[in-house]
């Protein structure tokens, strides 16, 4: 056992020729000298982020926001597939274990987001959280640094898209609310699979299934435009749950629904190839031999749309299987859905003083 890890291991950074091993067999002796059976997991650390600016742009053509906000920079959802994970080696770091073990937290988000919204050069638009690393892991409930970034968009009243595999996203039910009056929100919560144990294996600190489906019902009552995104569809191992995942999710209140492909990029394709060699052998050629089917014998694509989607028969048979879902379902896509930037205004000193500045502070 890895202690609630995604992944035992902390391969060289692909930038540097130093490795840093996890001493499992040590690890699991002291915990045999202290009585438990299973490796106890490293500690999680948390380092302030010191940059100045806050808005990350992109151009990618398959993604329908052009800039975005991330208040963490690594995850502690620990997620095995994780594409973000090759992110964390520009810090230095490794994408195994120091992913989801060295978080960076960037406590003065709020502050920079209102600083940026109040230039009159910038133009309103869908802004998302988060464009990389999951807005709502497990220390957003200490630091609230989202819900801080949330408050001033609200106070703008600027749109804001949310992917999240958390059901903390429903304690900012309040200030998401606000946004929603003037069409400014939408929330996809990530579904994986609704297989608890699988879950718990693949994305060992994030809420289960039926906390997902639980957010989705709760944000759908609160009058949020909510949907799921079906993702990462896993061949040969989840792919055959989009259906059940697309009617769970309508059934709690989702109106809109998407999907992603399993993607693997960089040192991300040995750490899922170790993963299922440790948690599902059996289905580990099955598994790959499919990825490199969609992927043009490889085991990722980095093109942009097919990176998404993938190609050949098996992407075409994938992606049928989910238009059936969502036309049985009654569901639109993410796209459809759109944000307003009608509403947008920069308020005064007076306005800004109802809401306290919206700077999160632990």
């Amino acid at each position: 056992m890895t202690g609630q890890r995604g992944t035992p291991s902390n391969p060289a950074n692909r930038f540097t020729d130093r490795e840093i091993e996890v001493d499992l067999e040590g690890l699991a002796a002291a915990a045999l000298a202290a009585g438990d059976d299973a490796i106890p997991a490293p500690r999680t650390r948390f380092f302030e982020d010191a940059s100045r600016t806050i808005l990350s742009e992109n151009d990618s053509p398959d993604l329908p926001f052009d800039v975005s906000v991330n208040p963490y920079r690594g995850c502690e959802h620990g997620c095995s597939y994780c594409y973000a994970r090759p992110t964390h080696e520009y810090l230095g770091l490794s994408a195994g274990l120091d992913f989801e073990t060295q978080i960076i937290v960037k406590r003065e988000a709020p502050a920079l987001l209102r600083a940026e919204l109040m230039k009159r050069s910038w133009r309103p638009r869908l802004l998302a959280l988060s464009g990389v690393t999951d807005c709502y892991q497990p220390v957003e409930r200490v630091l609230r640094i989202t819900r801080g970034c949330l408050e001033v968009l609200a106070e703008f009243r600027n749109p804001v898209g949310i992917v999240t595999k958390n059901a903390l996203v429903t304690r900012d039910a309040d200030v998401l609310a606000r946004l929603a009056e003037h069409d400014a929100v939408q929330v996809f919560v990530s579904v994986t699979t609704l297989d608890a144990d699988l879950a718990g294996e693949l994305e060992p600190r994030a809420s289960r299934p039926r906390k997902r489906l639980e957010a989705i019902a709760e944000l759908a009552r609160a009058g949020i435009p909510v949907g799921v995104l079906v993702a990462p569809v896993i061949p040969g191992l989840t792919d055959h749950e989009m259906p059940s995942i697309v009617a769970a999710a309508k059934e709690a209140g989702a109106t809109m629904a998407s999907w992603q492909l399993l993607r693997l990029p960089h040192g991300v394709k040995q750490l899922f190839d170790d993963w299922l060699a440790l948690h599902r052998p059996l289905r580990r050629d099955k598994v790959l031999d499919r990825v490199r089917e969609l992927r043009g014998g490889a085991l990722n694509d980095s093109t942009f749309v097919t990176r998404f989607r993938g190609e050949g028969e098996w992407a075409r048979q994938l992606e049928q299987l989910f238009k059936l879902a969502l036309a049985r379902a009654g569901l639109s896509g993410m796209r459809a859905a759109g944000c307003s930037t009608a509403a947008f205004r920069r308020p005064g000193p007076q306005q800004r003083g109802l809401f306290g500045g919206g700077v999160a502070r632990s």
